[in-house]
């Protein structure tokens, strides 16, 4: 089958960073689907595995973990789908990624594709959509207020592709008031056309520019990128009792400044359920379920931006770069072998 690999870890510029290659087509065991990939999408996770893991030692690395296509096989424990069904999902990230024509995931994972999207603007979706759920209801728990808090949440980095689908989530299923960071025209219009009722710039100081929207402290803070940056004034802007939330690498995170504010701090890392093969991990399953139905009923929409045909070496590297240049908005993805 065809896929696209590398075997040294290293910067994308060089010549040997992806490679088109042929691999052997794996079998469907135990809880597996095998998947015929129609589409897929790239996340800033792709770009840090490239650069810093290499293929073990007379192998292929194959990244990708957003995939859509169809189910052409199943394992022989598979309860919940059947040959010929469309999906989406993120995988692990201890197996082999999705650039790839065939691919292996487990079933707990997975989610019915979207019935109103195409496999292109359904690939944009599953990692990031994940990873902004799990961060709003499993560790930021924002259906629970902060008393006294403005009832309203700050998204720091408000037009990449988990931003791009958090806005739209805390708008489609709460009530709480968006503030979104965006720092150039097209992302600023970008994030107010999915939902945010605020936006302020993060290339400035953002707790002046908070305190001057005149709504009070936010009772939440996600970020998404740029942590270290951004540290010292979500300190100053957050709300006594807070929670913080975070999905970036900051080399060094020095929490001590929220303990007077009571502020919790909590990761979110979509890849964890999956990993440890929690007694949960099916949660992401349903949860893709949810984001299909939000998606088919109109209540938010898919977030790609940029779609590159074919899926080939070439058109990996060109969407690798965009991503590492920081100016990607939303999704890109890469459709058809």
């Amino acid at each position: 089958m065809k896929a696209i690999g590398y075997r040294q870890a290293g910067a994308i510029d060089r010549e040997d960073s992806l490679s088109d290659i042929d691999l052997e087509r794996p079998v469907a065991k135990g809880r597996d689907l095998l998947v015929a990939v129609e589409a897929i999408s790239v996340n800033p996770v792709d770009t840090k595995v490239r650069r810093k893991v290499s293929a073990d030692e007379g192998s292929w690395k194959v990244l990708g973990w957003d995939a859509a296509g169809k189910v052409v096989e199943t394992g022989p424990d598979v309860t919940g789908f059947k040959v010929g069904d469309a999906v989406f999902y993120a995988g692990s990230i201890i197996r082999p990624g999705a650039n790839s024509q065939f691919h292996l995931v487990d079933e707990r994972i997975v989610g019915h594709k979207p019935k109103t999207l195409s496999n292109a603007e359904a690939a944009a979706l599953p990692l990031t959509a994940i990873t902004a759920y799990e961060m709003l209801f499993d560790r930021l728990d924002i259906r629970k207020p902060v008393p006294g808090a403005a009832n309203a949440i700050l998204i720091i980095g408000g037009a990449g592709g988990v931003g791009s689908i958090t806005i739209q989530l805390v708008r489609a299923l709460t009530g709480l008031t968006v503030i979104a960071t965006a720092s150039r025209p097209e992302t600023q219009a970008w994030v107010r056309e999915l939902g945010a009722h605020h936006v302020i710039d993060h290339a400035r100081p953002l707790a002046e520019q908070v305190a001057a929207l005149g709504i009070g402290a936010p009772a939440f803070v996600f970020s998404t990128t740029e942590t270290h940056r951004h540290l010292k004034e979500v300190v100053e802007l957050i709300a006594p009792q807070g929670r913080f939330g975070l999905i970036d690498d900051p080399e060094q995170l020095d929490v001590m400044p929220f303990k007077r504010k009571a502020v919790s701090t909590h990761w979110e890392l979509m890849f964890t359920r999956p990993i440890f093969e929690t007694a949960d991990m099916g949660e992401q399953g349903k949860l893709l379920g949810e984001v299909a139905g939000l998606i088919d009923a109109g209540k938010i929409r898919t977030t790609v931006t940029e779609v590159l045909t074919p899926i080939s070496a070439a058109n990996l590297k060109q969407a690798h770069a965009t991503i590492e240049s920081g100016k990607a908005r939303g999704k890109i993805v890469l459709e058809g072998f």
